[in-house]
């Protein structure tokens, strides 16, 4: 099969297509013939040689696709369903993808719609759920605009919370569709959120890794109500929370995103695609963060 492999760090010239031996499923696990796989900042830190020191590496832990081999005591799908869900062992980018978690993809969906969805959804939802958004609250949500960001804005929506979303003023239009009040990142955050929300905010949740976790601090009152993704060393500096998926990951939230998506309650835009081929230009694009929505490699 076709792959997406490095075998050295670097920027995105170092990505190649490979040809791979065809994965197999283990017990539980499913193989598909990938039809689109998404893009997310975890694979060009990977590539920069930020996360695992083994090389070479393959990438990608989403897709969507047809079913086309069951592992050992598969019975809740069939050979020929169309499924989207994670790869643990990052090799989704791919013509052929085994998938340890995966959910039926909803029916108003198409590959690359449901490509998006699951690493979006899972990371949004564990932070949600370990800040304990809920109904009533204010959340702060820097980044608004992104991947993360939209289906965090969503979700915290959906659970009564009254949400301000940070993102530039081009995004601001987008963001207040999602359900989220915009203000501009940047320097003054403090008064703009606080123009908004004269009484703070309850919890904030950085997914842009932007420097801002003393303003989040500040406008929380405590580092305990702030959670990032995306800023370990600012987590580290500042006695805030950093939420990765080895501490537990809200798996279960890839079946249950479904309802809300037929049911109106949410959807995830898919910014841009790019035939696997081109997967240099896709690191490219995620590298610079603007993206509004998810970037998505087709590969069939």
């Amino acid at each position: 099969m076709k792959a997406a492999r490095f075998s050295r760090f670097g920027g995105p010239e170092v990505l190649e297509i490979v040809d791979l031996p065809d994965p197999h499923p283990g017990p539980g696990e499913v193989r598909i013939a990938v039809r689109a796989a998404g893009v997310n900042p975890s694979d060009w830190k990977k590539r920069q040689g930020l996360m695992d020191p083994e090389l070479p590496q393959t990438l990608g832990y989403e897709a969507a696709g047809v079913v086309d081999e069951l592992g050992e005591g598969v019975t809740d799908t069939a050979v020929g369903d169309r499924v989207f869900g994670f790869s643990t062992e990052g090799a989704a980018q791919a013509e052929l993808a085994v998938l340890s978690y995966y959910a039926p993809i909803p029916p108003s969906l198409d590959f690359p719609a449901a490509a998006a969805l699951p690493a979006a959804v899972e990371t949004a939802t564990r932070a949600l759920d370990q800040l304990g958004v809920q109904n009533g609250a204010t959340a702060l949500i820097n980044g608004a605009s992104g991947g993360v960001g939209s289906a965090a804005v969503q979700l915290a929506v959906e659970r009564g919370a009254r949400v301000i979303g940070t993102a530039s003023p081009a995004n601001h239009d987008y963001v207040r569709t999602l359900g989220a009040e915009p203000v501009a990142y940047g320097e003054g955050l403090l008064d703009r959120v606080r123009s908004v929300a004269p009484n703070g905010v309850d919890l904030a949740l950085d997914v842009a890794g932007s420097g801002v976790l003393p303003e989040l601090i500040d406008l929380t009152g405590s580092p305990d109500h702030v959670i990032t993704v995306a800023d370990f060393a600012g987590a580290q500096e500042h006695g805030v929370r950093f939420s990765r998926g080895d501490s537990g990951r809200a798996l279960h939230s890839i079946s249950e995103i479904g309802d809300l998506i037929e049911s109106g309650r949410f959807s995830l835009p898919v910014a841009q695609t790019f035939p696997l081929a081109q997967i240099a230009e896709a690191h490219r694009l995620s590298e610079q963060g603007h993206a509004r929505g998810k970037l998505v490699l087709v590969v069939a």
